[in-house]
């Protein structure tokens, strides 16, 4: 097999299988494992020689599949340049993929606090198993389709708390003892929660706690909405592809 049959080959097997593909089959069920298996050390508090072999297999694993991502990055990308490589580098996938590598850091160095903080990137490795699910992949395209829209519904949220924030602050100078909490209440307050550790006392505070509240629930309800919409869209467009 010539060089660029050997590198379609490779790709065909690392991206998502196909019907009557084995060796991608394969391929999918043994990150699957990596995936799962590496997680196990986020359910203990302290390192042992255990997780520490468990981190290494999986940390090989996924360095083995992330360097196979990349070499493959032209496929990937369509297009045969140098730059395939780059814009493949800085796509959310090709990020999480490094992410959950990093871990390995604090085994070279385990006496560094600040490596020790990467240990937290193994989280990122349950976002390898997205590539591998047609619904999340979905899900991915439909938020990508929607950023904007969502983007908005964050700034008019952020706006918001600050603004409930600055009125409470001035309003509730005895309740708040400084701008963060009332940043804090303001945000709890969007969101429903009330956990009742920071609340008004005068009427007029009691009053715009009220408004806050209700207020969230018109905010908070913007991007269920704006994604149900979108992905209901989404699936539409998969329906009349299939019929055709």
């Amino acid at each position: 097999m010539k060089h660029g049959e050997i590198k379609k080959r490779i790709y065909e097997i690392i991206e998502v299988s196909k019907e009557h593909d084995r060796a991608s089959s394969c391929y999918d069920i043994m990150i699957y494992t990596a995936v799962l298996v590496g997680l196990l050390p986020l359910t203990v508090k302290v390192d042992t020689p255990y997780t520490k072999a468990i981190d290494l297999v999986t940390v090989f694993v996924f360095l083995v599949d992330y360097l196979l991502r990349m070499y493959t990055s032209d496929y990937k990308m369509g297009f045969l340049s140098y730059k395939a490589y780059i814009a493949n580098f800085i796509t959310p996938m090709a990020l999480i993929d490094l992410c959950s590598i990093v871990p390995v850091l604090f085994l070279v160095f385990p006496q560094s606090k600040i490596i020790g903080m990467f240990r937290l990137f193994r989280i990122f490795r349950i976002f390898k198993l997205i590539r591998y699910s047609k619904t999340m992949v979905s899900i991915a395209n439909v938020l990508r389709k929607v950023k904007k829209q969502l983007l908005a519904v964050l700034v008019l949220a952020v706006i918001y708390i600050f603004i409930c924030a600055m009125l409470l602050f001035q309003v509730e100078p005895d309740s708040f003892q400084t701008f963060l909490d009332a940043l804090y209440w303001a945000t709890i307050s969007i969101t429903t929660v009330g956990y009742g550790d920071v609340y008004p006392v005068t009427n007029l505070g009691k009053v715009l706690t009220m408004l806050s509240s209700l207020m969230g629930v018109a905010i908070i309800a913007l991007p269920s909405g704006i994604i149900t919409a979108a992905y209901m869209e989404e699936i539409k467009k998969k329906k009349s592809k299939l019929e055709l």
